[in-house]
């Protein structure tokens, strides 16, 4: 379940946590996450989610990704840069463009017990304040991370098959 908090040092700034282990290998894992296409995949059908940058999406700093969604009817276009990007254990994408004013999502990866923990840690801030967040975006937020939890775990859940080699 993703914790959701008033940020540490930034007024009217909200701080989203949430964590997930995963029985897969690190590099499979941020494989997943590193295809950007596979974001419509953990995204609610709710939002009407769709990357709209041609495949493949090179991944590196400084990328940008156009997407498109709706929330709650109105259609949004959403700009996101990755402004980190160290393979196979973090990446940060930030709102360029799109519905708030903030918007700095941090992945990090790390081998644990045998998998990847996977972690999440957003920074955000949204037009019209304390009320439009407690009415509109702190329950979306949390339905969509718990979707994209139940995705995950879904799509990544179970351990890889071994490779056998063939004879």
């Amino acid at each position: 379940m993703p914790v959701i908090t008033r940020h540490e040092s930034l007024p009217g700034t909200y701080t989203l946590t949430d964590e997930l282990w995963l029985p897969r290998a690190i590099d499979d894992v941020f494989a997943f996450f590193a295809d950007a296409y596979r974001l419509e995949e953990i995204t609610p059908p709710w939002l009407h989610f769709h990357v709209q940058t041609p495949q493949p999406v090179p991944m590196y700093p400084g990328s940008l990704i156009d997407y498109r969604l709706r929330l709650h009817g109105i259609p949004i276009r959403w700009r996101t840069e990755i402004s980190e990007w160290e393979p196979p254990y973090r990446f940060v994408d930030r709102q360029l463009r799109g519905p708030y004013r903030l918007w700095r999502h941090l992945h990090t990866f790390e081998v644990v017990n045998g998998g990847t923990l996977v972690r999440d840690r957003v920074d955000y801030s949204v037009p019209g304040g304390a009320l439009v967040h407690r009415l509109f975006v702190r329950p979306d937020l949390n339905r969509i991370f718990q979707y994209r939890r139940q995705k995950l775990e879904q799509l990544l859940g179970t351990p890889a098959a071994p490779v056998t080699p063939t004879a």
